[in-house]
């Protein structure tokens, strides 16, 4: 199974017309506010910090910058090549690697496992932005990547992130400025329910290590000039020992 292509252009044509300045895509919050917090909750459950680090759905690569100055191989990985572009341009340097993936193809999957071995990944609000036929398959993907020895972050809106965004787009004015092109281009967060997160985890064959809520913050703010935050739920997993 894979993606439908209609959902490929859609990310596509976001990210060919998203401005390349940071911070003005809706979720690209600077990693201090975001890819920092969750590592602090991550690395005290990694039995394998030398492992390769996935970043899957890495998009322009912000986070994934972040990510290898802190540790030795990591490689972001996306469904779009322009987002993949943007993420080769902003690391000349070539801190870390980059790769077209289709995380719900598992012959996709089990080729990077074999290349690379046992990796630790990084998922930051990919599973809500699947559509649902696609969703215990991304599950089923992280497992392949995962193996026996890594870890996986799953970070993802809760619902009560989907009445914030609904209030937010039905505002006087419409969706501010950076939550319309998502909307245009029918990226749009999908409603998934805070206990099929780990039913899909669980039904991939890995186990929920730790779990905990967050404020998963984005780079547009309110009327009252408040940046707006969504409510998110945080999920280590792995193989049990």
């Amino acid at each position: 199974m894979s993606v439908t292509s209609r959902y490929q252009q859609a990310w596509e044509g976001f990210w060919r017309e998203a401005p390349h300045e940071q911070g003005a895509v809706f979720w690209d919050a600077e990693p201090a506010l975001t890819v920092a917090r969750h590592l602090a909750l991550f690395e005290p459950h990694l039995t394998g910090p030398g492992l390769p680090l996935v970043d899957l759905g890495c998009g322009n690569g912000t986070q994934t910058r972040f990510l290898a100055d802190r540790f030795p191989r990591v490689l972001g990985a996306d469904l779009s090549a322009a987002a993949l572009d943007r993420a080769r341009a902003a690391d000349p340097a070539g801190r870390a690697a980059y790769r077209r993936l289709d995380a719900v193809e598992k012959a996709s999957t089990q080729a990077l496992h074999a290349e690379l071995g046992d990796a630790n990944v990084y998922v930051r609000g990919v599973l809500h932005q699947c559509e649902a036929d696609d969703r215990q398959a991304l599950a089923d993907g992280v497992a392949t990547m995962v193996g026996e020895r890594g870890r996986a972050f799953l970070v993802e809106p809760s619902e009560a992130a989907g009445a914030v965004l609904r209030s937010i787009a039905a505002g006087p004015g419409g969706p501010p400025p950076k939550l319309a092109p998502v909307l245009r281009h029918g990226i749009a967060p999908g409603e998934v329910a805070d206990s099929e997160v780990p039913e899909f985890l669980t039904a991939a064959g890995l186990t929920v290590l730790a779990s905990g809520t967050l404020p998963l913050t984005t780079t547009e703010y309110a009327p009252d000039g408040t940046r707006i935050e969504l409510p998110s739920t945080w999920y280590v997993t792995g193989r049990a020992a």
